[in-house]
């Protein structure tokens, strides 16, 4: 009878051991954040240009932990056709106003002209709805979400007089 509870006993325990290092192995996975620009070295993996520590870098964290680091959320588009194989974890966009970091699926666009970017996708984020709306009314731009960033054009438009970069 004593061998009974005290198998009982251990697969109780032995039950519990598991359900807690499961929880807490939970708890253990880092959240993705993105990576401060350093932009003595940090360079546009789709143009090679520099990336400036700016309102319009952006950054794709891969599942692998790499960093993708981009000059204009164009450019982080144009690379994501290019790699459709790519497993992405999670995707970086700055605010416009504030330069913060945003999860680019937070973020609010602003498509227009008359918005210059570094590669001329003119296309720049906003953490806060109501800024973009009033930025692209100031800017005879358009609103778009996460989600019109899929199908949206993503040519360099150079406005006349521009120099090709």
């Amino acid at each position: 009878m004593k061998k009974t509870w005290i198998g009982i006993g251990l697969s109780i325990l032995s039950v519990c051991s598991i359900g807690v290092l499961l929880f807490l192995g939970g708890c253990s996975k880092d959240e993705v954040e993105p990576q401060a620009i350093d932009p003595e070295t940090d360079i546009c993996v789709n143009c090679n240009m520099s990336v400036p520590d700016d309102q319009y870098a952006t950054e794709l964290v891969l599942a692998d932990g790499k960093y993708m680091k981009f000059d204009d959320i164009g450019c982080m588009y144009k690379w994501m056709e290019k790699n459709p194989d790519e497993n992405i974890e999670q995707g970086f966009v700055r605010d416009f106003n504030s330069k913060e970091w945003v999860d680019e699926e937070d973020a609010t666009y602003v498509y227009g002209m008359e918005i210059e970017t570094p590669m001329s996708f003119h296309v720049i984020s906003f953490e806060d709805a109501d800024d973009a709306k009033d930025y692209a009314d100031s800017h005879s731009a358009k609103v778009m979400s996460y989600s019109d960033l899929e199908n949206h054009k993503w040519v360099k438009e150079m406005k006349s007089g521009d120099h090709n970069m």
